[in-house]
């Protein structure tokens, strides 16, 4: 009696992937990532460049009762981080996916042992780690160049990152699962990024927002981040609703990409 084949994933492939096969994909993905100097800088140096920016002017160094004895460039750190974040989920991460569906890179990798997911969790762990660099970097500066205090709850801090990223990565999946091609993934990207950008604080921080304002923003990923990673600078345990508002949209955003996600 013929024995039945293995069931195929939605490549196509039969074959199981192979951890040292990953590795091997994510040396190869890593040469590539470092030759690409314009993401590199906007994922690890543009959100300092910009914070260097704002701290040189010299009204954002002085400190404003009506932020609570805080300085413009004390918020902008927290800020910084959370571009890092954006620019690696909708800009970067759904152009480089995407591009790799339409000339076939996914399809041809589900005939290897590698399988088209060890490429998926390479470009996960690459943007992980690039904005890992931006946020030590952004931190780093505010302390040295303007004096910013380190973050004081230093747990809740990583937390919230940790969130954030992965909502972040989470939405770039979403809009590669929603995009057939590469140009409408940076159309998309875009569409996404300002509005964001807004929710981020990088045009004005949420503190400084009108209350409606601000509750609207809070419920937004990056808005409640902010939020959640502005309390854990400040010495107090991030407010769950704000940690659970971002972690619900990763959940969210995560089942949107395994469920619309596709390899070819």
């Amino acid at each position: 009696m013929p024995v039945p084949p293995a069931p195929a994933d939605a490549t196509g492939s039969t074959r199981p992937t192979r951890p040292g096969a990953t590795a091997a994909v994510l040396r190869s993905e890593t040469r590539l990532f470092c030759r690409e100097p314009a993401v590199l800088f906007w994922i690890i140096a543009f959100p300092s460049l910009l914070l260097t920016i704002l701290g040189l002017i010299p009204s954002f160094r002085k400190a404003d009762e009506t932020l609570g004895g805080l300085r413009g460039i004390d918020l902008y750190v927290p800020v910084a981080v959370l571009l890092s974040v954006l620019v690696a989920g909708a800009q970067t991460m759904p152009g480089v996916l995407t591009g790799y569906r339409e000339r076939g890179i996914l399809r041809r990798l589900s005939t290897t042992p590698a399988g088209p997911k060890s490429l998926l969790t390479a470009q996960i762990v690459l943007h992980g780690a690039a904005i890992l660099l931006s946020v030590l970097l952004a931190v780093t500066l505010g302390r040295l160049a303007f004096g910013v205090a380190l973050p004081k709850q230093l747990a809740g801090y990583v937390l919230a990152i940790v969130l954030t990223t992965l909502a972040g990565l989470a939405l770039g999946a979403t809009i590669s699962a929603l995009s057939r091609t590469a140009k409408i993934a940076q159309t998309i990207g875009t569409v996404v990024f300002f509005p964001m950008m807004f929710t981020a604080g990088v045009y004005a921080p949420a503190r400084t927002m009108p209350d409606l304002l601000r509750h609207i923003v809070e419920l937004t990923p990056l808005g409640a981040a902010s939020q959640a990673l502005d309390q854990a600078a400040a010495g107090d345990w991030p407010s769950w609703s704000h940690l659970g508002v971002t972690g619900l949209w990763a959940a969210l955003l995560i089942g949107a990409a395994v469920r619309w996600f596709r390899w070819e």
